[in-house]
């Protein structure tokens, strides 16, 4: 998480620019131009400017109401969703109640980000607290989150220094995507149209990656508590699921549950930076740049932030990570209009269109990807 505090308040609209280009000198370089020269402040001073008006706009207070409400309502969910299963017993209805969980764990990783950011209590101690507990009960490492996590807010989208860019089964740069050989060469070349399918398996993904993390052979804070919750979890949930269902059903829930959680959360943070930018390793940006021509925000009002777990004002979120979902909406008002004063690129698209630009800009990426009959001996040895 970024140590920044800040807040906002009403404020005009100003046009927004949806794009699946990936250079960024091109936009750095138009939003140079548009900017105001040596009578306009300087980024940090412009910054200052927006943080103090979100601030005194009251925008940066915590909203515990609301998140009581929301955890309320997501283990009332859980409970009642328990209960189905129970009830149900031996049946293929059972594979809805798998989805429901499938979406239920989601919202409770979205609850996780938000504590982790320190946007739920006024306390680090107790943000942290909240957050290791909600994410170790799915099954996720909040250590190996919060390292991942905070260099990402770091540095969005920058070469060799954002995780999130960082070649797992999709190749997210040309670079990358040359390295890859065999099967993963082939499935790279492929990888937008194969993404939703892929992002099938990122719920084992991220269980896996999370217990291989806490058994590193380095020091991991809050290491024996995470693993001790985890482990405790995976007993109580498969014991359930096994105790409930025959052995092939239980099976199939699994599957079911695993997928809809692994589709539901890459379908939630990849719209955010995919196909936005890619910042060199020697680029120079200062804060507000960087945070934002690297974010795009998905339209939708209440429903996409209710789908989307606050996730859909990704340069609000950016700007200022600990702020309670409930004011990014108000935010997002503050700083389109501050965009607009600095010559700014603002990026905001529907769900819809920004799955698109994701798909394309992978599949562009993934052209460079070696075939091994790209070469032109082998052609020529083909064609004898």
């Amino acid at each position: 998480m970024i140590p920044f505090s800040v807040a906002g308040a009403a404020g005009t609209s100003s046009p927004t620019v949806p794009s699946d280009r990936a250079v960024l000198p091109e936009r750095l370089g138009a939003v140079r131009a548009t900017r105001p020269k040596s009578d306009g402040p300087n980024p940090t001073q412009s910054y200052t400017a927006l943080s103090r008006v979100v601030r005194e706009s009251g925008l940066l207070r915590r909203e515990r109401g609301f998140y009581i409400a929301l955890f309320s309502g997501l283990v009332l969910a859980l409970a009642g969703t328990i209960a189905g299963m129970i009830l149900l017993g031996d049946s293929w209805f059972q594979l809805l109640m798998a989805a429901a969980l499938g979406i239920i764990f989601t919202q409770f990783a979205f609850l996780a980000h938000e504590a982790s950011h320190r946007a739920v209590f006024a306390s680090g101690p107790a943000n942290d607290k909240a957050g290791r507990l909600l994410a170790t009960s799915i099954g996720m490492s909040y250590a190996w989150w919060m390292n991942k996590h905070t260099r990402h807010h770091a540095n969005p989208n920058r070469v060799g220094k954002d995780p999130d860019i960082e070649f797992d089964t999709i190749s997210f740069t040309e670079e990358s995507a040359a390295e890859q050989r065999g099967v993963i060469a082939w499935i790279t070349r492929r990888q937008g149209y194969l993404f939703f399918p892929l992002l099938m398996f990122e719920g084992v993904n991220l269980h896996y990656i999370s217990i291989r993390t806490l058994f590193a052979k380095r020091r991991i804070e809050g290491r024996a508590l995470e693993l001790s919750v985890i482990a405790a979890r995976f007993a109580v949930y498969l014991g359930l699921v096994f105790w409930i269902m025959p052995f092939g059903m239980a099976c199939a829930f699994l599957g079911v549950q695993l997928a809809v959680f692994g589709v539901y959360m890459g379908a939630s943070f990849a719209p955010n930076h995919k196909g936005m930018p890619i910042v060199p390793a020697d680029a120079k940006l200062d804060f507000f740049s960087k945070q934002v021509l690297t974010s795009r925000n998905i339209s939708g009002g209440i429903w996409a932030n209710a789908l989307m777990g606050g996730l859909n004002y990704q340069i609000e979120h950016h700007l200022f990570p600990s702020m309670a979902r409930p004011h990014l909406a108000k935010a997002r008002q503050i700083v389109r209009e501050h965009c607009r004063t600095t010559g700014t690129p603002y990026t905001e698209t529907t769900l819809v269109r920004s799955y698109g630009i994701v798909i394309r800009y992978l599949n562009r990426v993934g052209l460079a990807a070696r075939d091994p009959f790209d070469c032109p001996m082998v052609q020529r040895f083909r064609r004898v």
